[in-house]
């Protein structure tokens, strides 16, 4: 009898909480911040023609948790949310984003989603204003006035929708900027030498700004429905009782005269 406890309760346990699947990094994550923005600052600094007005771009909290909110929906679609004002920021009236998506999982690096905007570049054409293909994910990086960029990225474990792999586990990743950039009839940046028309400390051939607040926007599914914390503890509450239950079973059995008093 004891064997067979432990072969249906203890084993499905031991394989439910040893299941390893990939992790990616959370928007809290250190190295995950400073490469999203070393990325970007990295494409920023190496504009040609040279930029005379381009920000230092910075984290920014606010952003990365709508952009961790908008993900969660897995959808390769623009924010719904975009132009309402306050509805992505509490501060910024004016939001931009980027979207990477692919498939599996494992493709994911900070480094190749963003250089997959940036190489749009070939694709733009800074006198004309105008691109020979698709390069807005290109000039939203390296507009000048958008200095706060937050990043995300999620397992999509059902696919990602309006994707040709949507019926596979995919992954998103989302970057939100502020202020938002890829303003109709206007460059991404001013030419000149660096730093020569906006203030601040220039580093990098790029001029420092300040930061913004945290926040939470009202539309986050995640307001709404069980997380991944939560659905943990849903999960192991039933087979902490079944342990608990078998731990008893196992002091009784093998050690019958051990009573307890009040």
């Amino acid at each position: 009898v004891t064997d067979l406890i432990f072969f249906f309760f203890f084993l499905p346990l031991l394989c439910f909480l040893c299941v390893c699947s990939i992790s990616l990094p959370d928007i809290t994550n250190r190295t995950f911040i400073d490469e999203c923005v070393q990325e970007h600052n990295k494409a920023r600094s190496s504009v040609s023609p040279g930029a005379s007005n381009m920000l230092y771009m910075t984290w920014d909290e606010g952003l990365a948790i709508t952009a961790r909110a908008w993900a969660r929906n897995c959808l390769f679609e623009h924010n719904i949310h975009l132009g309402e004002v306050h509805r992505m920021h509490p501060v910024f009236p004016s939001v931009g984003e980027n979207i990477w998506a692919a498939y599996p999982p494992s493709t994911f690096t900070v480094t190749s989603a963003i250089n997959s905007w940036v190489n749009e570049k070939q694709y733009y054409s800074y006198n004309a204003k105008s691109c020979t293909n698709v390069c807005g994910h290109y000039t939203q990086v390296v507009w000048a006035k958008s200095y706060k960029v937050g990043c995300a990225v999620q397992v999509c474990p059902n696919g990602v929708k309006e994707t040709r792999f949507s019926n596979k586990e995919g992954v998103i990743f989302v970057c939100n900027y502020a202020t938002a950039g890829n303003v109709v009839g206007q460059r991404p940046y001013a030419t000149g030498s660096p730093c020569t028309q906006c203030e601040g400390e220039c580093r990098n051939l790029l001029c420092r700004e300040y930061s913004a607040p945290f926040w939470t926007p009202d539309w986050d599914p995640a307001l709404q429905t069980c997380g991944p914390a939560c659905l943990a503890v849903l999960a192991l509450r039933p087979l902490a009782l079944i342990a608990t239950f078998i731990a008893a079973y196992g002091v009784h059995h093998f050690y019958p005269d051990i009573f307890c008093y009040e």
